[in-house]
């Protein structure tokens, strides 16, 4: 049977990678699209042979894009994590890096129009329903992805992708701390279960053992550590009104301890039994939420600077993360009213990527 050849365009989104779909161009039916996913990225194998994975849970992510069906949107963005040695696609959460490269890639498919000097892009995010803002530098309306800025974690620079995220609270779950407490017990550590548009735990490195200021690799190679996380993360999981996590990526795990190098705290996130290279974007801003929560493990090790809206380095293994948060406390609860943060992104590469005629015969 003849292979079915599909377009798409691989791009670097912040500092994860994948290639970027128009929804019309998959399967409308979502198991046979899921299906799809899986042998184009070459999962379940760890190297992913088959496929155009790159053998890591960053480098195994899809954007599906199309014109939004909402008013205050102009384009719909469902994000797809793809186990890397799994049989599993998973569309619970956003991804924040992802979506760096949604709105270049919606201008350039024709999806919205560009504006001269800078083109601003609403995004809805079909996992969440949340809203993001995208600007994205369109000089005499041709997208432009040759500019100066640079973020940690991936080479060189690039123009620079505004984002804007706008009432992200409770994404995922429902609020912004879902199990009611700013502090829970979870296995005997401290931790705070929370979503400013990534559902995390997150807890001090000390209270499991160890530093927090270990290599990616160094974690990634302690298995009694990771066992001991899962032992964490599944009761939160249900706490958190997941439901069973495990065969899911969330909610992430994020260890955190004293800032090293003059930011705001220092973060190793696992996703979510992988140490991440960085840290995600919207994980990122749900760290430096809890760090403006006095009672919160994080606030206990972060040093948040004065001023408003407050400037948050969050240090990660290959550098810092900088957001920016807008907040307000309302009967003493806290309220984020806006994440601001820079990403950049880059077109790789377009043309086809092919599937077997007997997964789906394009039809």
């Amino acid at each position: 049977m003849k292979q079915t050849a599909i377009p798409s365009v691989m791009m670097r989104g912040g500092t994860s990678k994948g290639p970027y779909f128009l929804k019309s161009n998959l399967p409308a039916d979502t198991g046979t699209r899921d299906k799809v996913l899986l042998s184009l990225m070459g999962s379940p194998d760890v190297r992913q042979i088959d496929g155009i994975g790159g053998a890591d849970p960053l480098t195994s992510k899809v954007a599906i894009v199309s014109v939004s069906v909402r008013d205050d949107a102009d384009i719909d963005f469902l994000f797809a994590q793809v186990s890397v040695d799994k049989a599993l696609v998973d569309t619970t959460p956003n991804c924040g890096n992802m979506l760096a490269g949604v709105g270049p890639f919606a201008i350039e498919q024709g999806l919205f129009p560009a504006a001269d000097s800078e083109t601003v892009v609403r995004i809805h995010t079909v996992n969440t329903g949340m809203i993001a803002e995208a600007t994205v530098q369109t000089p005499d309306g041709v997208v432009d992805y040759d500019g100066d800025a640079r973020i940690d974690g991936a080479p060189g620079t690039s123009a620079p992708i505004t984002l804007n995220f706008l009432d992200v609270a409770g994404s995922v779950c429902g609020s912004l701390l879902p199990t009611g407490n700013v502090v829970d017990t979870v296995d005997g550590v401290e931790v705070t279960c929370i979503d400013n548009g990534m559902p995390v735990v997150l807890f001090r490195a000390a209270d499991v053992g160890i530093s927090g200021y270990e290599s990616r690799d160094e974690l990634n190679a302690n298995e009694d550590l990771k066992a001991r996380l899962e032992k964490i993360r599944l009761p939160a999981g249900e706490l958190m009104g997941l439901d069973d996590v495990s065969e899911k990526v969330i909610p992430k795990m994020i260890m955190v301890a004293p800032p090293k190098n003059g930011g705001t705290i220092t973060t190793r996130s696992f996703i979510p039994r992988v140490c991440h290279a960085s840290i995600g974007v919207l994980a990122a801003v749900t760290v430096g939420t809890a760090c403006l929560m006095p009672e919160s493990p994080a606030a206990k090790v972060a040093d948040v600077a004065d001023g408003s809206p407050k400037r948050m380095p969050i240090e990660h293994p290959s550098g810092e993360f900088t957001v920016e948060l807008d907040v307000a406390r309302d009967n003493g609860k806290l309220n984020v009213r806006r994440a601001a943060l820079l990403r950049t992104t880059r077109k790789l590469f377009a043309g086809e990527v092919y599937v077997p005629g007997d997964i789906w015969d394009g039809k």
